[in-house]
């Protein structure tokens, strides 16, 4: 019996659908970004690309596609915090990621101190105050300078692989 092909491949101008089966190939964690609206109320969505950028000054990114309901609240406030989600945090990411209007009502959350929600039990939060914003293509890159970094040791990772959730798995 012949092994079934399973490599797949793209080039430029070929099928976007190739490509994000590329790009799925990279495991990621899970973040949720949050901030304050101009109204004072929470805004925030589900984003996987997230990455340190620099130590010093202590810089972080994330990539919010243009045409989510909360690309403009997010890159135009002060403030916003990235919160790393753990396994028990998997209802939040389906949550933030569609067009709930919603999203906070049944998510448990706090005010941050620079006043970004926070997510209750989040592995990991990042506080942070607008550094840069750039374009991107299809999303902005929005650049954070890191003011507060929590997290829980304890915990372990939401992570999205090849277009599911995964677990980590330990030998």
């Amino acid at each position: 019996m012949a092994d079934e092909v399973t490599t797949g491949e793209y080039r430029s101008g070929h099928d976007p659908r190739t490509l994000r089966d590329a790009l799925g190939c990279f495991a990621t964690g899970v973040t949720v970004v949050t901030c304050l609206n101009a109204d004072g109320e929470p805004a925030g969505l589900t984003v996987n690309s997230f990455t340190s950028v620099s130590l010093d000054p202590p810089l972080l990114l994330v990539c919010i596609a243009k045409n989510a309901a909360s690309a403009m609240p997010l890159t135009s406030a002060p403030n916003f915090a990235i919160n790393v989600l753990q396994t028990g945090q998997q209802p939040a990411s389906i949550r933030f990621s569609t067009r709930d209007h919603d999203r906070f009502g049944t998510t448990p959350w706090s005010t941050g101190e620079a006043g970004a929600p926070i997510l209750k039990d989040s592995l990991g939060v990042f506080e942070c105050e607008r550094f840069a914003v750039y374009d991107g293509g299809d999303h902005h890159i929005l650049v954070g300078r890191v003011m507060k970094a929590s997290f829980d040791a304890g915990l372990d990772p939401l992570l999205y692989f090849r277009g599911s959730y995964r677990r980590l798995h330990f030998d």
